[in-house]
């Protein structure tokens, strides 16, 4: 079970960037990485308001260019669900920016 499990997912993985051009393929590629890494950057911030608010434009900054890549490469169920992904979490970043980062 575990075996097909993994076939679907890398059939999966490789339907979708087979449908998208060399540079589709590349830009979906950079997107992810940097999505992952800046969720993963989100729980390194400095303790100091200056710190928190940096780290959250420079997330806000890769959501937007993750949603782009996203919307313009992807389609079907997996575009609406990683495009509502970054925008959910651009969205909520944005709010934090407005509210807590003023001048900052």
């Amino acid at each position: 079970m575990r075996t097909s499990l993994c076939a679907a997912a890398f059939l999966f993985a490789a339907t979708t960037v087979a449908r998208a051009d060399g540079t589709c393929a590349r830009d979906l590629l950079v997107a992810q990485s940097s999505q992952k890494t800046a969720i993963e950057r989100l729980e390194t911030l400095g303790d100091s308001d200056a710190d928190r608010c940096r780290g959250w434009r420079q997330h806000v900054d890769t959501m937007r260019r993750a949603a782009t890549v996203y919307g313009r490469c992807l389609s079907g169920a997996e575009r609406s669900e990683r495009l509502a992904q970054v925008q959910g979490s651009e969205k909520e970043f944005s709010e934090l920016l407005r509210s807590r980062c003023k001048g900052r």
